[in-house]
Formats: C-alpha cells, sequence, structure tokens
C-alpha cells in the first residue's frame, strides 16, 4: 500500500477563518508540513484562484502572495492551489506557471466535466500535475462518475477525485465509486473527505484500501463545516499499521496544537453540519436556507432534509421557500420552534458556475 497524503489546511482550512490566512501563517505552516513529509501541500482561498475578485469572500491575501508564500516554504514536496472554470479563468493558470506552481486541482461538478478541458490543456502545457476534482460527487451515480472519471483522463488529467463535499457518504459507498471508475479507467483515484458525519478518517482508509494514490487530509480536521480527513489522526493509524513512517508525526502534531488549534473557535459539534451530511447537502447553498428560515422562522435541520429529497444538486430559492413555508406551517400545529444564526458557513460557489 503505497500512500501521498495531500494537506489542505491552508485551502480548504481558510473556510473556518473566512478566508484570512496570512503570508506568515501560509509560509510558517507549509514549511512545518514539508518538513515532515507531507507530499502535496494545498494554498490559498478556499474557493480557489480568483475567487475574491469573484465575490466569493475577500482573502486577506492576493493569489500571487499565497503563491510566492508557498514557494518559498516547500523544498521537499510540492505546492499547489485550487481552481474553479468559471470563478477561475485561464490567465490564473499562466500566473501560476509563472510562479513554477508545481500542481492544480479543478474543480468541477461531474456533469459539468467539458468546463475543464481548457484548463486541465493549459496546466499541463504549463507541466503541473494536474487533479480533476468532482465537487458533489455523491450527487451522481457511481456508472456517472466513472464515465466523467474517463472523460477527464482522455482531456489529460493525472489524477481524478472522489469528492466527498457534504460529508454524506460511507465506506461502502467508496467502494462503488471506486470499483464503478476502476471498470472504465485505469486513471489513479484520489479521495476528499468530509467529516459531517464523522466519517471522513474511516472513508479515507477505505479508500487507500482500495488502491487511492492521494488522500487529503488537514490538520486538526480544519475545514469547511466539519473539516477534513484529520493528518495528525490519519499519520498515526498508518504508523500504528506500521506504514507511512516517511511522515514525521510528532512535527506534524505539534505543527497542529501550535498553529492550527488556536484558529479553531467552535466547541462541540453543530447538529446543521450532521445534518448536511445525512441529507447531501453542500454549504455553499446555506445562505438560501438561512434566509428563508428566519423568514418562516423554520428549522433549517428539517429545511435541508426536505430540500435534499427533491435535489443534492443545488437550492432553488422558490423551492427553500415553499418548503420552508410548509414547514413553518406544522410548526404552528405542533408549536415547535427552533433557529441557528448559521454564521460559520462562507462561499457560494455552487451557486456560480
Amino acid at each position: 500500500m503505497s500512500i501521498k497524503l495531500l494537506d489542505t489546511t491552508l485551502r480548504d482550512g481558510s473556510y473556518v477563518i473566512n478566508f484570512q490566512f496570512s503570508v506568515i501563517d501560509t509560509r510558517t505552516i507549509a514549511t512545518e508540513l514539508d518538513l515532515a513529509g507531507i507530499d502535496l501541500i494545498e494554498v490559498g482561498h478556499g474557493v480557489g484562484l480568483g475567487a475574491s475578485e469573484k465575490g466569493q469572500g475577500v482573502a486577506r491575501e492576493s493569489d500571487q502572495a499565497y503563491m510566492r508564500a508557498a514557494a518559498a516554504a516547500v523544498k521537499r514536496g510540492l505546492w499547489g492551489m485550487f481552481c474553479i472554470p468559471g470563478i477561475a479563468e485561464l490567465d490564473h493558470i499562466a500566473l501560476a506557471a509563472d510562479h513554477g506552481m508545481p500542481f492544480i486541482r479543478i474543480g468541477t461538478p461531474i456533469e459539468r466535466i467539458a468546463e475543464g478541458k481548457n484548463f486541465i490543456n493549459a496546466a499541463k502545457k504549463a507541466k503541473m500535475f494536474v487533479a480533476t476534482n468532482f465537487m458533489k460527487s455523491y450527487t451522481r451515480s457511481p456508472k456517472e462518475f466513472a464515465r466523467a472519471a474517463q472523460l477527464a483522463a482522455e482531456f489529460g488529467a493525472d489524477i481524478i477525485y472522489i469528492v466527498d463535499s457534504a460529508g454524506n457518504m460511507l465506506p461502502d459507498d467508496v467502494e462503488r465509486y471506486f470499483e464503478a471508475t476502476r471498470s472504465r479507467t485505469n486513471v489513479p483515484i484520489g479521495f476528499h473527505a468530509h467529516n459531517n458525519l464523522g466519517l471522513a478518517n474511516a472513508n479515507a482508509f477505505k479508500a487507500l484500501e482500495l488502491g487511492s494514490e492521494i488522500i487529503d487530509c488537514s490538520l486538526q480536521g480544519m475545514g469547511r463545516c466539519t473539516g477534513n480527513t484529520i493528518t495528525e489522526q490519519f499519520v498515526a493509524v498508518l504508523q500504528k499499521m506500521g506504514k507511512g513512517t516517511q511522515y514525521d508525526l510528532f512535527r506534524l502534531m505539534d505543527a497542529s496544537e501550535i498553529y492550527v488549534r488556536p484558529l479553531l473557535t467552535q466547541i462541540g459539534h453543530d447538529s446543521v453540519d450532521l445534518v448536511c451530511g445525512l441529507a447531501g447537502f453542500h454549504s455553499s447553498y446555506m445562505r438560501t436556507i438561512r434566509d428563508a428560515a428566519i423568514a418562516y422562522d423554520a428549522d433549517p435541520r428539517k429545511l435541508i432534509i426536505e430540500v435534499c429529497k427533491e435535489t443534492q444538486d443545488s437550492a432553488p430559492a422558490k423551492l427553500v421557500q415553499d418548503k420552508a413555508r410548509a414547514i413553518a406551517e406544522e410548526n404552528e400545529k405542533s408549536g415547535y420552534r427552533h433557529r441557528f444564526p448559521l454564521r460559520q458557513y462562507f462561499g457560494h460557489e455552487q451557486d456560480e458556475i
């Protein structure tokens, strides 16, 4: 079992602090990850290249500043950034190439893989290692995922990612997506988990067992909603199994405790996050849920579940309002009230692409 880890603390983790990692944070944490042996280190705005300019929340630093910080810090492994076509432009690939960026991950929904073709081609011409990340992979069947994976490989992607954006998958689901993909293509597969149901580590180990070549993780599990596979825990279990000895566990634990843990302010587990995982709801739609929940005094957890019975792909305002109104009418009969501020969610990229 070979393994490569991609740590996304400095990218996916930035959602937790409203995209406010500084150049010093980036350089310091990336240096520690690199010295600890992490293979790939992802940095920048959580939504990816060009996100600040496209109204996705303004990061503390520019894309160029994050590039310079990572390039100065990462000497052993590779550093890279994320991009979503339509938010990122092809010019961003050229900018990244000018800064010597070694890898890029291109995020698209499965049904819109064609929009990533030009980005894959541009990144390959710049000699980058290219991943295609199929956001919200669970919204399409394993067979549909496999067809898209084959197409992305034909476009030139070096690796295809199963992305459990809402922390919705069970280990058996991970296996079905792997088996379907392997029936059509031998392209390497990566895995990106979220922890809404508390299964990020378990699903990541299942993906590793099935032959995933890269597993995503983050220090303290720092990431959107309930976060990602936890770097230091994942490495600890690897070493308990007699594997992953190339990683410096104590350095990872120290980096996690000293530089990341102080940034985490949420205590306990948020039941809204749990329901997102249960229903398969992507938190980029939370703004629409929040507005309707407040307007109709509807429990957002019930609202998320009802909306996802109709679609996991989006949260159309009319559908959300209709569901919220029905929940409110039910509340009038039961006398039940519950409201959450939902202030911790940032980004709305799925509405934009």
